[in-house]
């Protein structure tokens, strides 16, 4: 399948509800930007088999998100499906929205659920002995969000976010990180991006990657609350 957070996210879906799980699960990888806007799916025959599912059903799901605007289906020797999603631009009143969808106390239990995993994720991976192709990973994504566009900052965030627990050779945890990730996507694209709070974010990010690569499971655990405290400060000051 190539890139391990596919592997996370396109799991094998259940026989009894094919279709629709196979939509939730491409619209996942489209909405994290795990497929950035731009870029083709891989190929129907490896999609197929790493869903578990028939080509037919993948068509069918592929097909329906053509129909909603995700995908662009082109035909031919460079055709594929294509994917056309970008996020809104954050408008007036988004983060309310998205907040009064998720219904009481829900805001509160997906950040507890995501500070669970990712500080999880971090402890494991400072744990664990990295190869030189995993450190330079990390490392890579780190720059690539440090110095993202703001138009590419969300997508490029998540990359980041989620190769930590990649990294950890886990794939149940790459799993629930992605899920966690999912859980607040609306939210944090409801979020203006911020110069001086990428600025800060930038500084953390670097002392989470930089507690990890030295070994150092309670660094990279508190490096982990204190940005993702930022971030719920970031979200109640918005709501306020």
């Amino acid at each position: 399948m190539g890139a391990p957070q596919l592997v996370a996210l396109l799991r094998p879906v259940r026989a009894g509800n094919a279709f629709e799980e196979t939509v939730e699960r491409l619209l996942q990888a489209i909405k994290l930007g795990v497929v950035a806007p731009g870029a083709k799916l891989p190929p129907e025959r490896e999609l197929a088999a790493q869903l578990g599912i028939s080509r037919v059903t993948l068509r069918e799901a592929i097909g329906s998100l053509r129909d909603a605007g995700y995908l662009d289906v082109r035909r031919g020797r460079y055709g594929g499906a294509f994917v056309v999603y970008e996020p809104p631009l954050p408008r007036h009143g988004d983060l309310r929205r998205a907040v009064a969808e998720m219904g009481p106390g829900e805001l509160a239990d997906a950040l507890t659920f995501r500070m669970a995993i990712e500080c999880g994720a971090a402890q494991v991976l400072a744990s664990t002995p990295l190869t030189d192709e995993q450190s330079a990973l990390l490392r890579r994504r780190l720059t690539d969000v440090n110095q993202a566009e703001p138009a590419d900052y969300r997508r490029l965030d998540t990359a980041f976010h989620l190769s930590i627990a990649e990294l950890t050779g886990s794939s149940l945890l790459a799993t629930a990180s992605a899920d966690a990730r999912l859980r607040v996507t609306d939210l944090l694209n409801a979020i203006p991006v911020l110069g001086p709070n990428i600025d800060h974010s930038a500084a953390q990010h670097e002392a989470m990657a930089e507690a990890i690569l030295s070994g150092d499971p309670e660094a990279a655990r508190r490096a982990v609350v204190e940005h993702l405290e930022g971030t719920a400060a970031l979200l109640r000051a918005f709501l306020a």
